[in-house]
């Protein structure tokens, strides 16, 4: 259904008066899956919302609605069935380009309801987020909320799927205007079939938690090589602070359906939870709620022997870091990936606040991290200062500059002495042929006199 369009730097198409449609769903569980919520939400190349939708999805009678979510099954048997909602969807993103985070995964769950529909679709231009942001960003893993808090944008982990549509529609629109994105090739907008009727149901209110020191140490959680959907669902549902009994239950059939042995999962569970102490050790500071919450998450997953050095006296470094530019996302996924604490907002937890040239000169934010103790940094010093990287060297003194016009001195000087070793080189030849004796003497005192006027001029002015 949808055809990853190519992005490249200035010189392309213009996605400058482009309409972005970001989809977000949320499952039963990997592939093979169903869809239980879905939302999405037009916006125009300057950020602003032409129209949203969302609602739940009943994946079929008795269908659990995984892990996750917060949603019940309960609220799944009053949802409409996708074929309800196919036709609002396809309205709403009519002659727009269609972004998800991880396009390939939204994309292969559309087809798969689509398909089982019967319907037939043409293909649509598409854009994934999670790729773009690693062509531009190094971050440990490159989840949504991870993404997203590298470039400013607000994100809460296990958020239902409309505020998640609204991230993803923040994140196109910021990394088109700050990286200057243009298409490779003009995006085709086919004609979509219209469809009558449609019912939607909203999700009710949800208030997601303020997120803890769990969902900050998963965003420092480094993917696999290849990336491991697993090991993303696992952090999504570690993030929110619970792991349930009935979500660990859910996760193990979630990965038996995805065809991952029991090896595996117990060297993925054994992987997060030793990345997640390692995290809690390098902050400098593991408070007993955190030790506990460890050793919560290690039991759930069935990991023994999770012991935590509650270590103490040193403050963690936490770093916040204001700015809407390159440097300062930079700064962000920089702070990520050295594993170290990226604030949200500003408290009296954090230590350094870092700035860029977009940060204006009256922010009330910097003169309260003056207040509050924290360390005010330009965003060009803030590697070194952190310890990320070494300090310069310092640059080597630079010898004397010759004076004006002594290369030109010293080489004629040395074109002299020259001619009066040749002088005395003719002078000696003939006085063996019999030149007389004061023709001789006169020729040598000449190229004496050569070569000692050649000597001085050349020899180093004295210093």
């Amino acid at each position: 259904m949808i055809e990853p369009l190519s992005l490249r730097g200035a010189g392309g198409y213009p996605a400058h008066g482009t309409d972005f449609a970001a989809v977000d769903i949320r499952t039963t569980g990997l592939r093979p899956g169903r869809v239980v919520e879905l939302a999405a939400v037009r916006v125009h190349a300057d950020g602003s919302i032409a129209g949203q939708l969302t609602t739940l999805v009943d994946p079929g009678p008795g269908v659990p609605p995984g892990p996750a979510h917060g949603i019940t099954r309960a609220e799944l048997d009053d949802a409409p069935s996708f074929g309800e909602v196919l036709g609002p969807l396809l309205d709403l993103c009519a002659g727009s380009v269609v972004v998800a985070h991880d396009l390939a995964f939204v994309s292969a769950f559309l087809d798969a309801e689509i398909g089982g529909l019967g319907v037939r679709m043409p293909v649509l231009p598409g854009v994934s987020t999670l790729e773009v942001a690693r062509s531009v960003l190094r971050l440990p893993n490159y989840r949504l909320t991870t993404v997203a808090h590298a470039l400013g944008v607000p994100a809460r982990p296990g958020q239902p799927a409309l505020p998640g549509a609204r991230t993803v529609a923040r994140l196109v629109t910021s990394m088109v205007e700050r990286y200057g994105f243009t298409f490779a090739a003009p995006p085709a907008f086919p004609g979509l079939p219209r469809f009558a009727g449609g019912r939607l149901l909203p999700r009710g209110e949800v208030v997601p938690a303020e997120p803890g020191w769990m969902a900050d140490a998963v965003e420092r959680v480094a993917a696999g090589r290849d990336g491991d959907a697993y090991l993303d669902l696992l952090a999504e549902v570690v993030a929110d602070q619970h792991l349930t009994p009935d979500e660990v239950t859910a996760l193990a059939a979630l990965a038996t359906e995805a065809g991952l042995s029991d090896a595996r999962v117990r060297s993925t569970h054994e992987q997060f939870v030793t990345a997640l102490r390692e995290i809690a050790e390098r902050d400098g500071v593991v408070t007993a709620a955190e030790a506990r919450e460890l050793r919560q998450v290690a039991t759930a997953l069935g990991v023994a022997g999770v012991e935590v050095r509650q270590a103490g006296g040193r403050r963690a470094t936490r770093v916040l870091v204001l700015g809407t530019s390159v440097d300062a996302d930079r700064m962000r996924a920089r702070v990520l990936e050295e594993g170290v604490q990226l604030a949200k907002k500003l408290t009296a937890s954090v230590t350094h606040l870092v700035v860029d040239a977009t940060v204006p000169a009256g922010e009330p934010r910097v003169a309260r991290a003056g207040e509050l103790g924290a360390e005010v940094l330009d965003v060009r010093a803030a590697p070194v200062a952190l310890g990320f990287e070494a300090p310069a060297a310092p640059a080597a003194p630079a010898a004397p500059a010759a004076p004006a016009g002594r290369p030109a001195k010293v080489l004629g000087g040395r074109v002299l002495m020259g001619a009066g070793l040749l002088l005395m080189f003719i002078v000696v030849v003939a006085m063996f042929g019999g030149t007389p004796l004061a023709g001789g003497i006169f020729l040598a005192v000449l190229g004496v006199g050569a070569l000692v006027g050649g000597w001085w001029i050349a020899e180093p002015a004295p210093r």
